[in-house]
């Protein structure tokens, strides 16, 4: 494999429109208001594209750009987006924003909240994000097939206050299954779906294997870590012990995280997000590498190089990220709802609609496999009351690993019956195998919300569901 160029392209969201998605007319887009302009949207463009992994282009990728990865979207916190989405493709397509805490309308999820998207229709995606951090975008339609061939891209919302690095880097962690020749292998396989998912035999960072980004020496810098994967969890750790964490799953630290080391690297199942505050080394040439503890040995997986004159920073320079506005629950009061993870007890082929089907059942919630993005009569999983504190016992009673995603809410992980959990606000659990998690959270987003694994191999073959708070 060859290391190419990744093209990264961030778009500014302008405009000081004061209208977030509580205020959305009839179009979904924000109207204007008096003198108020509105915010200059992204067009997205969801399309067939190439990519030259190898000295011959793969066909059949799917991206917003036709030969580079999805682009990295920037927004500020408390200011609104407009992501006008447009699908090119033959198939039908949606757009989740994942981890951002919006309206249930934008939130992306065919027949639960929007109908999907239609070739040469588009959605008019509008919200005002209420945190700041980093987090991602994928389809929720054709969900499998399409992220398989490339189309996870990256979401970052801007602090309303600088927190004074000197450069922010991206990675955006995805494998692929390609065959000698750079040509798709199936996306999946039914052995996989019934265990731990089907791995990709091309592990990449921004759709390259280790590619080197050049940072001025002495910098401070923002290094942002996601995986996007469909399957695989990644052990991580840096090359460097002049860096901390500072955020997980898009929000700051409040219970420090230990920097992680080849003996002890962080656990990142697929839709979790790290934040790195690190310095550049001082001189010219040296390296950061990021590394992945993969069967067999460890991957660089994407390195940092030093350049110029040394700037001579302090990671003691950096001001403290500003807690993000999530409401804390109150234990003392919180009802508790329990989930089982586990093996489906039916077989069935869930009604997807236009959305794609896996052709199998393997996994339930509560002893239920979900029915189908288009089946109708299904209830939520649970009901919960708008503004109270409750909390999810989240029990995996099966030997493997489950990163468990809500949307449109965040919870606070409480404890666990295998070890000692981080109190840090998240979106996505990583169960592992055989443990019950208890986390807490207030039902303050009103909606039904997805409720899942993010092996998509598991979510498409019955674990996956809604809360519903109203």
């Amino acid at each position: 494999m060859k290391r190419r160029d990744f093209l990264l392209t961030a778009g500014a969201i302008a405009g000081t429109a004061g209208l977030g998605a509580a205020g959305l007319g009839a179009t979904g887009l924000a109207p204007n208001v008096g003198q108020r302009k509105a915010p200059m949207p992204y067009d997205l463009i969801v399309q067939k594209a190439r990519y030259k992994f190898t000295d011959q282009s793969t066909l059949g990728m799917v991206s917003l750009l036709p030969q580079a990865p999805p682009p990295v979207l920037v927004g500020h916190q408390g200011k609104p987006m407009v992501l006008n989405v447009r699908n090119t493709l033959p198939d039908y397509t949606s757009m989740h924003w994942h981890g951002v805490r919006i309206a249930n309308a934008m939130d992306g999820v065919p027949y639960l909240t929007q109908m999907p998207i239609a070739t040469n229709e588009t959605f008019p995606y509008a919200f005002t994000p209420p945190d700041a951090g980093t987090y991602w975008y994928h389809p929720h339609c054709m969900t499998m097939d399409q992220m398989a061939h490339g189309l996870t891209g990256v979401l970052v919302i801007k602090e309303a206050k600088d927190p004074g690095f000197d450069a922010d880097q991206v990675i955006n962690l995805k494998d692929f299954r390609l065959n000698e020749e750079g040509e798709f292998l199936p996306s999946f396989t039914g052995r996989g779906a019934a265990r731990a998912g089907t791995f990709g035999n091309v592990v990449t960072a921004n759709w390259q294997e280790n590619p080197v980004y050049d940072q001025p020496a002495g910098a401070l810098l923002r290094l942002r870590v996601v995986n996007t994967d469909t399957t695989r969890i990644h052990k991580l750790y840096l090359t460097t012990t002049d860096a901390r964490i500072i955020a997980w799953d898009g929000h700051p630290v409040r219970d420090p995280i230990a920097l992680p080391t080849a003996l002890k690297p962080v656990f990142v199942g697929p839709g979790q997000r790290l934040d790195f505050a690190l310095r550049m080394p001082d001189s010219e040439g040296q390296k950061i590498d990021l590394m992945a503890s993969l069967p067999g040995q460890p991957k660089v997986m994407a390195s940092l190089r030093a350049i110029g004159s040394n700037l001579n920073r302090n990671l003691n320079a950096l001001s403290a990220l500003s807690p993000n506005p999530v409401a804390h629950p109150d234990l003392s009061v919180a009802q508790t709802h329990e989930f089982v993870f586990g093996w489906s007890p039916d077989s069935m082929i869930a009604n997807n609609g236009v959305c794609g089907s896996m052709g199998y059942t393997f996994w339930s919630i509560n002893r239920t496999p979900w029915a189908g993005d288009a089946a109708t009569g299904i209830g939520p999983l649970a009901q919960l009351e708008l503004g109270k504190s409750y909390i999810l016992r989240l029990r995996n009673e099966s030997p493997h690993a489950h990163p468990i995603h809500l949307h449109g809410l965040s919870f606070l992980p409480l404890r666990s019956n295998k070890r000692r959990l981080k109190r840090n606000w998240t979106d996505t659990a990583l169960l592992l195998r055989g443990e019950t998690v208890d986390v807490a959270l207030v039902a303050d987003n009103p909606g039904d919300w997805a409720f899942h694994c993010h092996v998509i191999e598991h979510q498409k073959t019955g674990l996956a569901g809604y809360l519903r708070v109203s």
